[in-house]
């Protein structure tokens, strides 16, 4: 067909008479007329900046400094071979051998005793039953703050209006309010999202608005293989605490320290302050108290009421 096209058709049939257009289609055709072939030929074109070589040893201290940007490596790139290539090429050219620049995974830092007491945890309940997770609560608590400085929030401005009092956002960093809240989960359900009024939460709070409503009183519901677990904070390791759980005979599971959460709601939580540059503009009534966060935070944590409340 290709030959059909350059052989028979006139340029100016094949085109609607732009110079560019034309000036193409009849190099193509003589490129046909001369060898009877319209591919491309070897060696045609830009010729690359850089050498396998010196692909392979951007590639290397790329993975050597995986925190290094592309300006960086350009530069360790000419100190160590003389060729001066710009960051585009060194993005393109780590591309092509399968490194993309993307946020680093974030975690707590580890020492040999943590990570072999974490361990030991994981070989203890490596073979426990779906009954026997069945009876676990998995509690926690997350705070939200109601004067974020959260750089994911956008507006809608016009350029050059940065700094018109309409797109300012005040800022208190030493006077800014946050409520805590609280939740637990189960396999078959969950408890409702508890929201701290303003203050502390201390351990005498954690007895008497998390432990006597909720806890207690799924203790009796689910029967004495009922488990609790919650993490290592200060309030839930109170002498009083240890006190009321020995009376109501409620177990507690042993959480290692610097453990991860392994609350399935907590990556809802943690998407409920993010912004997106296609989202709609904050609204003029932004969370400034408890009732307006929990309305936004409920919905999310409880996994969009797919599971029922206890």
């Amino acid at each position: 067909m290709q030959i059909l096209y350059v052989k028979y058709v006139s340029v100016h049939m094949c085109v609607g008479g732009t110079s560019r257009e034309t000036g193409l289609i009849s190099a193509r055709k003589k490129q046909f007329q001369d060898t009877g072939s319209i591919e491309r030929k070897p060696g045609q074109g830009r010729p690359r900046a850089t050498t396998a070589t010196e692909d392979r040893y951007l590639s290397i201290i790329a993975r050597r400094n995986r925190g290094a940007t592309a300006s960086q490596l350009s530069r360790d790139l000419y100190a160590g071979t003389g060729t001066r290539v710009s960051r585009v090429t060194v993005s393109k050219r780590l591309r092509e051998t399968g490194l993309f620049a993307r946020r680093p995974a974030v975690c707590v830092p580890l020492t040999s005793t943590n990570r072999r007491v974490r361990l030991a945890w994981c070989r203890e309940h490596r073979d426990w039953s779906m009954d026997q997770w069945a009876s676990v609560l998995f509690t926690d608590e997350s705070r939200f703050s109601l004067n974020t400085d959260s750089r994911r929030t956008f507006i809608w401005r016009e350029p050059g209006t940065r700094y018109l009092p309409s797109n300012v956002r005040e800022v208190d960093y030493y006077g800014a309010g946050g409520l805590m809240v609280w939740a637990g989960i189960m396999l078959d359900g969950r408890t409702p999202l508890h929201v701290f009024e303003r203050g502390t939460v201390t351990g005498v709070r954690y007895r008497d608005e998390i432990l006597e409503p909720y806890v207690r009183l799924l203790r009796g519901a689910v029967g004495p293989e009922f488990i609790l677990m919650a993490d290592n904070a200060r309030p839930h390791r109170a002498l009083l605490i240890d006190e009321f759980l020995e009376s109501e005979d409620i177990r507690r599971m042993d959480w290692p320290a610097r453990s991860p959460d392994p609350q399935p709601y907590r990556a809802f939580l943690g998407r409920s302050g993010e912004g997106d540059c296609n989202s709609q503009p904050p609204s003029e009534n932004h969370p400034g108290n408890e009732n307006s966060v929990a309305e936004r935070v409920g919905p999310i944590a409880t996994g969009n009421d797919k599971l029922p409340y206890f």
